[in-house]
Formats: structure tokens, sequence, C-alpha cells
């Protein structure tokens, strides 16, 4: 017997005791099997612009777990080892109940269901989501967004954050680099942004993502549906199957200069400086300071600019 996967556009029929592309779901009695429901590869607790979100509960620190497995193969996978090569389940589950009572446990705000692909563990997502509301915790999610559109929107009701990665504006990157489509992100991206906070992040490849036209597309796509969305340019190092030179620093801010043609918050990472503070777009004002992962809001005043007094987009 077979079972035909609903979760993620990839669509996977998979045989009996075999596992679909992310490598975690499988089949039993044509019905889904789960051997990794709760187990989990990481658990730490992270400055929330880890994730990164910069708008979202600000200068705070978030309850973070990973997973195994992912629904994408980037050959560009900073985190391989938990998302592709890894073995079968050495730890022993946790359940959602447990979970939810650590991260309440840790005085963070919420969970970060983060590191390696959240999505395909969906079950345990949504079950482990209900029981931390249910303890006044915040749900967020960091995701490649490649999910259809029934699962999504179960998902989406039970998150309050999300951070989306962006892989390209190029379908064809999508279909020749991570054997999938473009399509679904946008959509998801689109839905997200009615449901909850959201964010977006392109890790920028040379040679691959890196053109000013494209990123200027990612920039008026976001910006189509709020200017308000942060948009995250991040450098690459090389990792897994790519050798491709590392992003060079002053291409991605001048990457990141383009994008704020079109959108109000634009910021790189994984380079030192760059542009990391939060500034009011009716004055110019800096409302928040970063330095690495720690963050003064000197030109705030009851959550509102303290030049201009304009509310911006932050959510704490």
């Amino acid at each position: 017997m077979q079972y035909n996967c609903p979760v993620c556009p990839n669509n996977c029929v998979i045989a009996e005791g075999k596992t679909g592309i992310c490598g975690v779901r499988s089949s039993r009695n044509g019905k889904a099997f789960l051997p990794y429901y709760g187990v989990l590869s990481a658990v730490s607790t992270d400055p929330v612009e880890k994730k990164p979100l910069y708008h979202y509960h600000p200068g705070k620190t978030i309850f973070s777990v990973g997973f195994y497995g992912c629904s994408l193969s980037c050959p560009f996978c900073q985190n391989y080892r938990i998302s592709k090569e890894f073995g079968k389940p050495l730890s022993k589950p946790v359940s959602p109940a447990r979970l939810a009572e650590s991260a309440a446990g840790s005085g963070s705000f919420g969970i970060a269901y983060t590191y390696s692909e959240p999505i395909v563990h969906l079950e345990y997502i949504l079950e482990t989501a209900a029981e931390a509301s249910s303890l006044g915790l915040k749900n967020v999610l960091v995701t490649n967004g490649y999910i259809n559109a029934e699962p999504a929107e179960r998902l989406l009701e039970i998150t309050d954050a999300v951070n989306i990665d962006l892989k390209s504006f190029n379908p064809d990157f999508y279909r020749n680099e991570l054997k999938a489509k473009l399509e679904p992100v946008l959509k998801f991206i689109t839905k997200a942004a009615k449901y909850c906070h959201i964010e977006v992040t392109t890790l920028v490849i040379p040679g691959k993502n890196d053109s000013e036209a494209e990123i200027s597309e990612s920039a008026a796509f976001l910006a189509s549906i709020d200017k308000n969305i942060p948009f995250h340019l991040s450098a690459y190092y090389p990792s897994y199957k790519y050798s491709v030179p590392p992003t060079r620093p002053d291409a991605l801010i001048k990457l990141a200069e383009k994008a704020s043609e079109k959108l109000n918050f634009v910021y790189t990472g994984n380079i030192a400086g760059g542009r990391t503070d939060t500034i009011c777009p009716g004055c110019g004002n800096t409302l928040i300071k970063r330095s690495g992962y720690s963050t003064v809001s000197s030109g705030l005043i009851h959550g509102k600019c303290s030049s201009c007094g304009q509310t911006p987009a932050l959510h704490s």
C-alpha cells in the first residue's frame, strides 16, 4: 500500500516502508507513519533576532527547537547535517505538552520551530503550538514556505510570526537547484501576511540569485503585499555541495540599497556592520540600534518614533 502525502507540493507517493523526499515522513498500511514525531535535533534559547525576526519582540529571547529532514534539496544548505545527512532517530521523542511546558519554564515569550524545516513535522507542530498557546506562549515558524494550501491554513491559524526563506525569485533556480517550484512559496508568503507577523529572508549567492534585477523583483513582490515587510538579505558562505565563493559585503549592501527603493525595512545578515538598525521610514530616526544580537530601542517612546511620533511596524 502507498501513502499520498498532502503536506507539501512535492506530493510524494510513498511506498510501504519508504520515506518521502523530506526523509522523515513514511508510509505504513497506506497511512502516514512518522518515525521522527517529537524527535528533536536541537533545543536552545536564542535571541529572536537570530531567526531572523527584527520586528517581533525585538531584544527578547525565544525558546527554539529543531528537527530533522527537509522538503527541499538545496545544494548550499547551511544545516545539511540535520536536513539531509542524518540517520535513524537517536534521541527519545518529546511530547508536545512537555515541550510547551519546557518553553514556559524557560521564561521565553514563545517557541520558535527552526534550524531545519518544521513544516514536514506538521502534525507535531500543530499539537505543540496548541499546547503552547494554552500556556500563553507565542508560536514562531522559520520555514521555506513550501506547503500546500490546506495544511497552510491550519498551520497559519495557530502561528503568531513567521520568517520565510525566499530562495530566489527565479522559477528556474527553484526547479534546477532545489528540485521544487517557486509559486507555492509566493502563495504562502501572500497568505501568511494575512494571518500573522511576517519577515522574509533571501540567502544571496554570487552568480546564482544576486542580480539587482532579481532582488528588485523580490522586493517589488513583497511591497505589493505590504511595504513594511522586513526583508533580510543574508550573506552566503560555502557549505554542503556548493563551493561558490562567499557573498561580498559591499555587494550585499548594494543589493539592500536597491531593495530599499521598494521596501521600508531591508537588512543585511552574516556580515560585519551592514544594515542592521531599524530606521523610521518617516523621518530617518534610528529606532532600534543593533550590535550583533544586542538591541537598544533608544529611538522609541511607548512604541512610537521619538522624533516624529510615527508608529513603526513593530510587534513587542
